[in-house]
């Protein structure tokens, strides 16, 4: 059976795991460079800052990173004085972590940056932006 005529760059799998990954390191950039934060301290950060108190645990099941990476980072963050941990009162085996308030005052710097990077990806569409955002939103709820 002959094998049938494939192209990887027009894959689509293959074409969100680039894209995915070139939007992350725009995004990565901004904090990076600005904040000195990593991606992984990021995604704890924003998941704390959108949650209000998590424990490792809910920020590892949100995010797509291992939980020895979000444990890292937490502890990272916590020695910066940007989160603070404390025992979950209903499960003793629970850390919650919480902003302190210089990671909120953080959060307040980073996010309205955040917001244009995304605004100017989303400018880049144009007409077809709300199409896109409503075709993403589709496969993100079948997929995950």
């Amino acid at each position: 059976m002959p094998v049938p005529e494939f192209s990887l760059d027009d894959f689509m799998p293959y074409q969100l795991a680039l894209l995915s990954a070139g939007v992350s390191r725009g995004l990565a950039k901004i904090y990076t460079e600005e904040f000195g934060i990593s991606i992984p301290e990021w995604r704890v950060l924003f998941h704390v800052f959108n949650g209000g108190p998590l424990s490792v645990r809910e920020v590892f099941q949100r995010v797509d990173m291992d939980k020895s990476k979000v444990s890292r980072a937490a502890s990272r963050l916590e020695k910066s004085g940007l989160i603070s941990k404390k025992i979950n009162t209903n499960d003793r085996r629970l850390v919650e972590l919480t902003l302190t308030p210089a990671g909120k005052k953080l959060m307040d710097e980073i996010l309205p940056l955040a917001q244009k990077y995304e605004q100017q990806l989303l400018e880049r569409l144009g007409d077809d932006a709300p199409k896109f955002r409503e075709m993403l939103n589709r496969f993100l709820k079948e997929t995950l």
